[in-house]
């Protein structure tokens, strides 16, 4: 069946899968998905404590008499009557009869008693108990990539250990006797698989677990013996193959397995023949041979695809909306995506680009899907990035 982009999408968000779970201490658990919902325990900051180094005082008067002094981690409570203070440092607990935390440097100090040389409101500088985080309130959701911003809140609750999904289980299968792995030597009429090593990092740096299960040649048995070795994963994924050439084999070796398509082709330019599906409990996603046409598509299908087998709530792809710096026409009128390069302020189209390309993402972050047949400089587009990490070759000032 062939369905339009957001046709495609929409059936691989409807996908059904029940997701495993594991436990993981913290420091392995970076960049894995949460599996469960987790609540404060413990509120934050769990007392009342002093944000500076000063005195912890009641009332507004000129003078105060110094009665006692509380360090950080002291446990008691010292009494202060009227026109009484307390020495406190940084982070210590506050006693009840402190309502303010005047700093050291807006007193004078004579003897026992300090005298106001600036006065400040009611309550300041006393961090509140449960001010940062009350108890019951949401530390983090099932679905969320535990990131290191997440650990110093998990760690303020005392958790060393979290529930996560477990890693998805990706194989990806090599066909072609015309393709060569790059540590074998070529022949006359050979090329290198640059496909291969491409989404084998790709799908590194999305957090799965990879395989390069094999290389098949153009034939029917050697296929299916590749297949058959990877019908243990979550998810198959081939290059190529997929078309109607006469040497094309993939489709009849995944059908041998009992191959149900979801959708076949798609309405894009470059990639129409990617296909997707499953075999029982393992999906299989058949992405275009040509190099660019293989990224684009598996940067839309192919990532959300793994957001779901991840257990990501934020599966879907997301944009910047930005300007195009330059007039831009296809011709045809299918859905087109448009490699390039986004500096923060607009979104430069690639030089010179074609499906079956290598040296394009490479000056990209990113791509636009133009879906008009023309458009001109200055227009707001929607970029989709790619790998994206937002740093510049030159030194920027970034002050607001």
């Amino acid at each position: 069946m062939r369905v339009t982009i957001y046709e495609g999408i929409e059936k691989i968000i409807n996908i059904k899968r029940e997701l495993k779970s594991q436990i993981l201490p913290l420091e392995n658990a970076i960049g894995k998905i949460s599996s469960t919902n987790l609540y404060a325990k413990i509120p934050l900051p769990i007392f009342n404590n002093s944000a500076m180094d000063g005195y912890g005082l009641k009332g507004d008067f000129k003078e105060y008499k110094i009665v006692g002094k509380i360090l950080a981690g002291d446990k008691k409570e010292i009494e202060c009557k009227k026109k009484e203070c307390i020495k406190i440092t940084t982070g210590a607990m506050v006693p009840k009869c402190v309502d303010t935390i005047i700093p050291q440097e807006n007193v004078e100090i004579k003897e026992d008693k300090i005298f106001i040389k600036k006065s400040v409101k009611k309550g300041a500088n006393i961090r509140y108990m449960g001010e940062d985080i009350e108890i019951d309130e949401p530390i983090i959701k099932q679905g969320e990539q535990i990131t290191s911003n997440y650990i110093p809140l998990l760690s303020s609750q005392g958790i060393t250990h979290i529930k996560v999904f477990q890693t998805p289980r990706v194989a990806i299968i090599a066909s072609g006797n015309e393709l060569k792995m790059p540590y074998e030597n070529l022949e006359d009429g050979q090329i290198y698989n640059s496909n291969i090593p491409y989404l084998f990092a790709r799908l590194k740096e999305l957090g799965c677990d990879v395989s390069f299960v094999g290389k098949a040649q153009d034939n029917l048995e050697d296929l299916k013996k590749v297949i058959e070795n990877a019908l243990n994963f979550d998810l198959i994924i081939t290059s190529g193959g997929i078309s109607v050439g006469e040497a094309d084999y993939t489709k009849e070796a995944f059908k041998f397995f009992g191959f149900e398509s979801i959708f076949e082709k798609v309405d894009i330019k470059p990639g129409k023949p990617t296909t997707f599906g499953k075999i029982k409990d393992t999906f299989v996603l058949n992405l275009p041979g040509n190099p660019l046409a293989l990224a684009i598509n598996f940067e839309i299908f192919g990532k959300v695809l793994v957001n779901i087998l991840a257990g990501r709530e934020d599966k879907y792809l997301n944009y910047i909306e930005c300007k195009i710096d330059s007039d831009f026409n296809k011709n045809k009128p299918v859905p087109t995506a448009l490699p390039g390069y986004f500096d923060g302020k607009q979104f430069k189209v690639a030089k010179k680009f074609a499906p079956n390309m290598v040296n394009v993402l490479n000056y990209s972050n990113g791509f636009i899907i133009l879906d008009k047949m023309e458009i001109k400089k200055g227009e707001i587009v929607k970029f989709l990035p790619i790998n994206w990490h937002f740093y510049s070759s030159k030194f920027v000032k970034f002050f607001s």
